[in-house]
Order: structure tokens, then sequence, then C-alpha cells
């Protein structure tokens, strides 16, 4: 184990697949306990938390969709009941449609802005208390790139993401004194299951080009900078935004 996270409690959104599930098992691999939150895929949630328990680790899986604050608060309020605490919250849930601008409707605003910006206040909210009453939280919040320098077809996601990072520089200020530290990783293109296949071989020569790394990022390459960021390592970083993009952007 490199970052010893032995004792403190780590909750993941969006645990099920992908980039989640990675940080998950990274968690879990230097010995925190997880909560694996999922909203609609409840299978592989629990073969996650399989996997993690397969390794000699401890997680157990917990629906709840980020959108619904009540809902939230009371898989926050169980995983502290459960586990006796809460250290680490890792905000991975997204949502991103890919489309022009004045072809957006007000239910995908609604959609995207639910998800990616609701989602993270609504975690925030419920587990903030707890990290303040032991004086000790970690948070950090997932972003795409699109958050700091915008993309074209990605205007409404980009905005619910700007709108992590000015949040989550915020309540850096507000809580640091409690011990608590919060930072945000955007990131390039990113291959998982959600990604359109068609779209991505069509496109994937241009988009191979804007990365001078010249490849397309995998979820494995996440979720190292997570797990320093909620390690004791990182206990003076707070209020950053840490680029995981193959240098798509550089600004």
């Amino acid at each position: 184990m490199e970052y010893g996270m032995q004792g403190q409690v780590a909750l993941v959104t969006g645990a099920a697949r992908d980039v989640g599930r990675q940080i998950a098992l990274g968690l879990a691999a230097e010995g925190a306990t997880v909560a694996v939150n999922y909203n609609s895929s409840p299978k592989e949630a629990e073969a996650v938390v399989a996997e993690i328990v397969a390794r000699g680790g401890k997680a157990r899986a917990y629906g709840a969709n980020v959108v619904d604050r009540a809902a939230v608060q009371a898989m926050v309020d169980q995983v502290a009941k459960d586990f006796g605490r809460l250290d680490i919250l890792v905000n991975n849930a997204g949502l991103v449609l890919r489309q022009r601008f004045t072809d957006t409707t007000q239910q995908d605003w609604d959609a995207q802005i639910g998800v990616g910006l609701f989602g993270v206040l609504n975690t925030c909210h419920a587990a903030l208390p707890y990290m303040e009453k032991n004086k000790f939280g970690r948070i950090i919040s997932l972003a795409g790139d699109s958050a700091r320098v915008g993309e074209s077809g990605l205007a409404v996601t980009a905005a619910a993401r700007g709108g992590v990072l000015a949040f989550t520089k915020s309540i850096a200020k507000e809580f640091g004194r409690f011990n608590v530290t919060a930072n945000a990783v955007t990131l390039g293109l990113i291959a998982t299951a959600h990604t359109d296949p068609v779209w991505l071989e069509t496109n994937r020569e241009k988009i191979v080009r804007q990365y001078p790394l010249r490849r397309i990022g995998e979820s494995e390459d996440v979720a190292p900078m997570v797990l320093f960021l909620a390690s004791k390592q990182a206990s003076w970083i707070t209020g950053q935004v840490v680029s995981v993009n193959g240098g798509f952007a550089m600004v």
C-alpha cells in the first residue's frame, strides 16, 4: 500500500463502472472501506463490491440517484451509520450529452445540470457535516476539461462542470479550518462503456491528434490522481483543479 487509508471510509458516486470502478478498487487497495454508489447498475455495483471483498477489502453497494437530494442524504446517513464515519467523497457520477447548443431543450439542460452540478451539491451538503464533526475530510470532484477551456457541442455540460470548479474552490475556503480539503480533477476524453463506439472510431484519428500523448485516456489513468488527493500526502493541497488529460489543454 502506498497511501495507507486503513480505517477510513470512502463514498464514490457512479462507482459501478469505468472510472468510478477503478477509483473504488484503488481506494479499497489502500485500505479504505468503500461505499459503492450506483443509480441504475446494481449488478455491476455488486460485482465491484465482490471484487473488493475477494481481495480482502471492505465494501458495500448503495443505490441512489445523485439528483435526488433526499435519496442522497439517506445514502450518506446510512453509510455513516454502517461504518461509523465518512472521510472521503469522490464525486464521479456524470452525464454528457453532445449536442449543438441551439438543438438542446430545457429537459437536456435539467438532466445535465442536475447530475453534473446539483449532484455534487447534494453529496457535499450531506457529507460535509460528518467531515466537519470529525475534523477531517477529502472531497474530490471529477469533471471534464470542457469546464476549463470550453468545447463545441458540450456547452451545457461545460456549464455544469464549470459550476463544480467554482463550488470546489468555495468549499475549500469554507471548510479548510476543519481539515477538509476539496479539489477537482478534470479529464480529457476517457474511453468508457458510455462512449459511442461508432462516433469514437469515426473520429479517432482526428481526436488523437489533439492529444500530445497521441492516445485517448483509459479509466486506469484517472484513479492514481484521485487516490493521491484523497491521501495524507495531499493534506496541504486544496481548492485546486488538476487536469488528467493527456495534454489536451495546457491552461
